[in-house]
């Protein structure tokens, strides 16, 4: 005979302002360094295309597990058109479950986790690879993820100085708004020329299919972050400015799901060889940096399960 268990799960429920609270990137970017540090098992995201042409929309489902005792899945809905219909690009929610029972013990706020943990991985990049002294950020997309960069960044960086551009001028506006009213010296820029060659560290949170910063035009010892690639179809960069600096990335599934990579490589002009390190080498302090405050780095991340965990443990344990 088969004994019922009537045990009733507690499953804590975490709303998006209870979610947000418990991750300020003074709390998050070290608890990201951590994991990458101590490291847990992350296995490769399954890819489904959804939608149709009319209204594309792909699904990530990205689950990580870690010896702290936790388990977790993301699934994330990414919409391109949803901007003519006034809504974010993408939506995802999260369950944080019992490694050893597999009972669920959390569903977090999807898109918090997802926004907040992207801008606290590109600010931990930064750390390592932007100068020091860099005080001039430029803002390639003015989205959920983008309006938190100066923010994460000013946690690792001098950032005293912000401009901002967006396929949506309304939306470049509003967050310059809400910036200088947070201690920022912000404006919303159209010459992405001057402002990317203005700037100490620009960084790219879009979803483009074509590139929008050119190497050019990058200021000596710049630092590029670029984020919103994550399909082969997507570039926020051209070759130049992916090729002519040093080069890290988030997780080797980067050089495999990015157009900012495999174009590039696919047209001969970059080798997978020519990535000095990934994120978890750089918090491992296991491969070189920048070699001069002259030289250039590139940081391109397509977002890990692993992050995703670090942040809902985070959460759960506040």
């Amino acid at each position: 005979m088969y004994k019922l268990f009537k045990k009733e799960l507690s499953v804590r429920v975490y709303a998006s302002e209870e979610t947000r609270e418990a991750l300020p990137f003074s709390r998050l970017i070290p608890a990201l360094e951590n994991m990458f540090k101590h490291g847990c098992t992350v296995p490769r995201r399954h890819i489904h295309d959804i939608g149709t042409p009319e209204a594309p929309l792909t699904t990530l489902i990205m689950p990580a597990w870690s010896d702290a005792g936790f388990m977790g899945i993301k699934t994330v809905n990414i919409a391109p058109n949803n901007a003519s219909r006034s809504l974010p690009g993408l939506f995802s929610t999260y369950t944080l479950y019992n490694r050893d029972t597999g009972e669920p013990v959390a569903q977090v706020d999807g898109n918090e986790i997802t926004s907040r943990r992207t801008a606290a991985a590109s600010a931990l990049a930064a750390k390592f690879l932007a100068s020091p002294f860099s005080s001039r950020l430029t803002l390639l997309g003015a989205g959920r993820v983008g309006s938190l960069i100066p923010y994460a960044y000013r946690e690792v960086l001098p950032i005293e100085e912000v401009t901002v551009w967006d396929i949506n001028p309304p939306a470049s506006e509003r967050l310059v708004m809400q910036l200088n009213q947070d201690g920022f010296k912000a404006r919303v820029v159209e010459d992405l020329q001057v402002a990317v060659g203005w700037a100490d560290a620009v960084t790219c949170a879009t979803l483009s299919t074509q590139p929008l910063v050119k190497g050019a035009w990058l200021s000596p010892g710049s630092h590029l972050d670029l984020i919103g690639s994550f399909t082969p179809s997507m570039r926020e960069a051209d070759t130049d400015a992916v090729v002519a600096n040093a080069l890290f990335i988030d997780t080797e599934e980067a050089l495999e799901k990015s157009g900012d990579l495999i174009q590039p490589i696919q047209l001969g002009a970059l080798s997978p060889d020519a990535v000095i390190g990934t994120l978890e080498d750089l918090c491992l302090r296991r491969c070189p940096t920048r070699s001069s405050q002259q030289e250039g780095t590139v940081f391109k991340a397509v977002g890990t399960a692993l992050e995703d965990l670090a942040a809902a443990m985070l959460v759960y344990q506040s």
